[in-house]
This record gives C-alpha cells, structure tokens and sequence, in this order.
C-alpha cells in the first residue's frame, strides 16, 4: 500500500492531475484506520473486562471532544457548486477506500488495467457473520469498491446500476483470499464480473452493471479542496 492508501499495481496507468474524487485522507488518517481495525478485533475477541478497556474509554472521551472541536461545523460533504469552507472535506472513495476508513475492508490489487484486474484480500475478525466467515453483506461491499476502482483507474466509470451476487461456498476470515476481475464497456454502461477464490476455489461471483461516465464529468471542481491549516 502506498502513501496515503493509494496502491501502485502491475498495469495501472499514471494518476491523472486534474482527475479527482475528494482530497486524499491524511497519512494519519490512514494510520488510524488501520489501528482502529486492529484494536476493534481485539476487542471483539476478549472473553472478559479488561483494565485497558476501561482507559481507553476514558480516553476516547477525551479525544472526542478535542476532535470534535477542530472539526467543521457541517458534517454534510463539501461537494457542488455551492460548497463551504464549513462543511466536511470529502475524502476520495475511488481508490483504496479501505485504507483511511476501517468500515470498509482493506485490499491490495496486484495487476490493474481497463479489461482485467486482480488481488489479494484478508478479511479480519470486524467483518464476521457467521462462525469464522464473513458476513455476505461485507462482500457485496468488498465488489463494489474493488469493481468500482477499476473503472476509475481506466478513466470510465459511474454508479452501480444491478449487483447479482452468487455465493458459492462459505469465505472464511483470517486467511488470504485472491480476486479477479474482468471488464467490459457495453452500449447500455459497464459491465464487470469478479470472482473471490481461495486456492482455485471459486467462493463466490458477482456481476455488477454500471453506468460509464468520462471521469471528467465526476470529477474537477466538482469536490471542494481541503482549506489551508492557519
């Protein structure tokens, strides 16, 4: 994973500059992400109250408050023409959404281009449903991220039109999943089919229609710039 949670697979084709969803998360937003995950699996796998709980609770008050005092006064998305310095900053969700925000799962593609795609994923012990597998709502999540940053990457993409996912056998948590993708771009959108494997095993396939937009159209002034720290 690259600074700022930007990865850097095989075949992907140079950012371009004026192409941009949001502002880039913070490197310690992306830190905090990645702790934040950790701790929450820890904690979900205590059997009994223990002391460090009882601090960081204590703690966690405290850092709100601080937090939430250099925090604009809008929580709403600072997007549009009509944009405000007040509002929130809008955090790019095309790429790597994973790394800066710990409600969304964290994967790395190994091979990136406008036709095919491929990766890896380790879902942690926050995704789970089932005993040791993962809740199939995280996986129609998971499609749509990776799906979804193919097409931004290949500088033709849109929102999610249909998802039919069919669920094969049971994906198991803690173990290294690969996935792949195919793409291709039709008169009616963008249509990509991905496969979530575990040593040539097909666990599960989805089929994902999507609207094609040039990301000229999604993107530019579009989403409002971080303001300058005074």
């Amino acid at each position: 994973m690259a600074e700022n949670g930007h990865s850097d697979p095989d075949g992907a084709a140079a950012p371009d500059p004026d192409v941009r969803f949001g502002e880039r998360p913070l490197a310690q937003t992306v830190a905090a992400a990645a702790a934040i995950r950790r701790l929450s699996g820890l904690l979900l796998a205590q059997e009994h109250p223990h002391p460090a709980v009882d601090t960081m609770l204590a703690r966690i008050g405290e850092w709100e408050r601080e937090l939430a005092a250099a925090a604009p006064p809008d929580p709403t998305p600072r997007v549009g023409d009509a944009a405000s310095e007040t509002q929130r900053v809008y955090l790019d969700h095309a790429f790597d959404i994973g790394a800066f925000n710990p409600c969304f799962p964290e994967y790395t593609f190994d091979h990136l281009d406008a036709e095919t795609a491929n990766g890896r994923i380790t879902f942690p012990l926050v995704y789970e449903g089932p005993p040791g597998l993962v809740h199939g709502g995280f996986l129609g999540v998971f499609f749509d991220a990776v799906i979804q940053q193919q097409s931004c990457a290949a500088g033709l993409a849109g929102k999610t039109r249909s998802m039919n996912i069919i669920y094969r056998r049971p994906t198991p948590i803690l173990v290294e999943l690969s996935f792949d993708i195919t793409r291709s771009v039709q008169e009616t959108g963008i249509e990509s089919t991905a496969r979530l494997t575990r040593d040539d095993e097909v666990l599960c396939r989805a089929v994902v229609q999507t609207v094609a937009v040039p990301l000229a159209r999604l993107s530019t002034s579009r989403y409002g710039k971080r303001t300058a720290r005074t």
